[in-house]
């Protein structure tokens, strides 16, 4: 008598039965437009923590979503890779996005990340003038910048762009390098403090641009580098950010970033809005990847021996791996 044959059928069972129930529907719908603390889960949902932390318990099982430690905070979000990966964003698309429950979810996830967008624009508008002071509690900014231009070298770009532009320090150091430079920023009042600066160092060929850092207003393909400078902590989603700044890149252009490496300063998330507590080589060189792009290097600069100065510094210098450049529109090079 011939043995059953095993089909292996296991893991995708448990996935389909793990998401065949309401609450976890709405969940992996959730999920798929935004990574989420428990916290604001139960917001949107309504419902008690007990409850939705055992939902969450059983799509992580399953695979289909991911739970992520980070200091004090866990967030979730739906697996970034793999079969259950998959089926857990073809079930979240086939969702009717009209029905009354998921619309429901839908706008009170828009009023969680509203949330969050004020509270850091609070913290910006409160902090726009002393912005300079505040990085200076962290690895000195003399090393950091040093190795940003030793990474960026001195060759001439036709159009650079700083995203989430902040004081205008960036723009002061590499729009020397470039024809046109581009400062993009959510905050006017950090666009007013970039523009005093542009003011001061006489540098006339910065155009600052107020804008959304998920939905840039700049032209694909028409940036050669591409500088993000201690932005990605703040972000409610790092890989969006990536992802948007490499469908401007030209063919060839570079993305220099800059963050924190991992660490358990859990005040900055209350004192200074840090979203999150620093990223590691892999992740970073990871959602670059899934940008499409290439790590050329990763370099990490620990913090001198004194009192205040706890975080180290990490660069990542990337590549869009194109060889065939498209047209860069005109357009791109105007002033909004």
């Amino acid at each position: 008598m011939t043995a059953p044959i095993s089909l292996r059928l296991d893991p995708a069972l448990a996935a389909l039965n793990a998401a065949g129930e309401e609450t976890r529907l709405r969940l992996l719908a959730l999920l798929a437009q935004s990574e989420l603390t428990v916290s604001e889960v139960v917001a949107i949902l309504g419902q008690s923590q007990p409850r939705v932390s055992r939902h969450l318990k059983l799509l992580v099982e399953a695979g289909l979503v991911e739970r992520r430690r980070e200091g004090a905070w866990a967030f979730f979000r739906l697996t970034p890779a793999g079969p259950a990966s998959a089926l857990a964003r073809d079930i979240a698309a086939w969702l009717d996005a009209d029905d009354p429950i998921l619309a429901e979810d839908d706008a009170r996830l828009a009023e969680v990340r509203h949330a969050r967008a004020e509270n850091a624009a609070r913290y910006f508008a409160a902090h726009a003038a002393e912005w300079d002071d505040i990085r200076s509690l962290h690895v000195p900014e003399a090393l950091v910048e040093e190795a940003m231009r030793n990474a960026v070298g001195e060759k001439p770009v036709r159009t650079l762009l700083d995203l989430g532009a902040g004081a205008g320090r960036m723009l002061e150091l590499f729009a020397p390098l470039a024809d046109r430079a581009i400062g993009v920023d959510l905050s006017t009042a950090m666009l007013a403090v970039a523009r005093g600066r542009m003011e001061e160092t006489g540098l006339r060929n910065v155009q600052l641009r107020q804008g959304d850092i998920y939905a840039l207003p700049i032209e694909r393909n028409s940036v050669d580098l591409a500088i993000m400078h201690q932005v990605l902590h703040y972000l409610d989603d790092p890989a969006r950010a990536l992802r948007e700044a490499a469908r401007v890149l030209a063919p060839g252009g570079r993305l220099l970033v800059v963050d924190f490496a991992p660490h358990h300063e859990e005040a900055l998330r209350d004192k200074h809005a840090h979203r999150r507590l620093g990223f590691s080589e892999k992740e970073i060189a990871g959602l670059l990847a899934q940008a499409g792009l290439e790590t050329l290097f990763h370099r990490e600069l620990a913090p001198e021996a004194k009192e205040g100065a706890k975080l180290t510094v990490s660069l990542w210098l990337a590549r869009d791996p194109r060889i065939i450049a498209d047209p860069i529109p005109a357009s791109s090079l105007e002033t909004a």
